[in-house]
């Protein structure tokens, strides 16, 4: 009786979700859904490639910033991870829909999720976009985990058609029905308050949302210049933005080099930035720095070694130069060097 009692409940919960699994289940399918069916964002060759999105998140990822970085440096690698990735998101979301194997599949909205939130957690232009989706994610797929499906999902109709081979172990902890454990509330209570101090944790770590000040990095572009050399033939350096929205790039309209006293000694505008020679242009990642119509286009997460020749300039040994990168958005990144 108790037992009979146990599984209504269990499949009453999973009826409950039912509005939860059909959203979540179309987040995760969509994606594969429009890479693949809609337009093809796993062409390394076309604009939208799903790789260059995924090299967006490397600056400010917290805790697989190695993973990514390695990814976004070797292409091919990248390609078989984003395709692997897409077919994930559209099984664990197909799944989810339909209700089949679906504490198996809550697990996989759960770590999609917690990648989600490690990797882009601090993008988000507007508001603080992937930031919730992952949180609310990973909540989600240990909701579902609970509850498992209940009617209108194939978990049930399973366990309807076959009551004795469904309420075996291993069908309890993949699929749906009652969950082999005597005391579900400690589990329950330690789940929800582990996810609540990530949330916290996250919040506070990527935005500043619970003290101190609020800040979003998706706003202005910031650019790192590291890597300097100069020398009598060349001016060398690196350049990394780490920080702007996803959507568009950073236009770099001006990069000069000025003196110790303040002159200009290398003035590049905009229009000499738009033919700028690729061939001086050494990319490090997927996410390619170029010449664009007005300006150098520096997307988020990209990296590259810039050279210009320094022609007739003559640099001084032991004086301390200033090289200034100028945005379109009016700001401005300095780097002292000595040659």
């Amino acid at each position: 009786m108790n037992q009979n009692k146990n599984d209504q409940s269990q499949s009453m919960a999973g009826l409950f979700t039912l509005a939860i699994r059909l959203v979540v289940g179309w987040t995760y399918f969509s994606a594969f859904w429009r890479r693949l069916v809609i337009d093809n964002k796993l062409n390394p060759e076309e604009a939208g490639y799903i790789g260059e999105k995924f090299n967006h998140f490397l600056p400010n990822a917290l805790g697989i910033g190695p993973m990514i970085e390695y990814l976004v440096s070797n292409p091919d690698t990248l390609w078989w991870a984003m395709v692997t990735f897409t077919i994930i998101e559209g099984l664990v979301g197909l799944f989810i829909m339909l209700g089949l194997f679906t504490r198996l599949m809550s697990i996989g909205v759960f770590k999609l999720a917690m990648g989600i939130l490690l990797g882009a957690g601090w993008i988000g232009t507007t508001c603080l976009d992937e930031w919730q989706i992952g949180v609310l994610g990973i909540a989600t797929g240990f909701t579902l985990f609970l509850t498992g499906s209940g009617a209108y999902s194939l978990d049930q109709y399973f366990i309807d058609k076959n009551a004795k081979f469904t309420r075996t172990k291993w069908f309890s902890w993949l699929g749906s029905g009652t969950l082999p454990i005597k005391n579900i509330k400690p589990v329950v209570l330690t789940g929800s308050l582990a996810i609540l101090a990530l949330t916290l944790f996250t919040n506070q770590y990527f935005h500043g949302g619970i003290f101190g000040t609020l800040h979003n990095k998706s706003v202005k572009p910031k650019l790192e210049i590291s890597n300097t050399i100069l020398n009598d033939d060349y001016l060398q350096f690196e350049v990394f933005r780490v920080e702007g929205a996803d959507v568009y790039g950073s236009f770099l309209i001006g990069i000069q080099l000025l003196d110790q006293d303040g002159n200009i000694l290398i003035n590049k505008k905009g229009s000499d930035l738009a033919v700028f020679p690729t061939e001086d242009i050494h990319n490090y990642y997927v996410a390619k720095i170029k010449p664009g119509k007005h300006s150098l286009i520096i997307p988020l997460g990209a990296k590259a070694d810039l050279t210009l020749e320094l022609d007739d300039i003559d640099i001084f040994k032991g004086e301390e130069y200033t090289l200034r990168l100028i945005d379109i958005s009016g700001l401005e990144w300095e780097s002292k060097l000595v040659y």
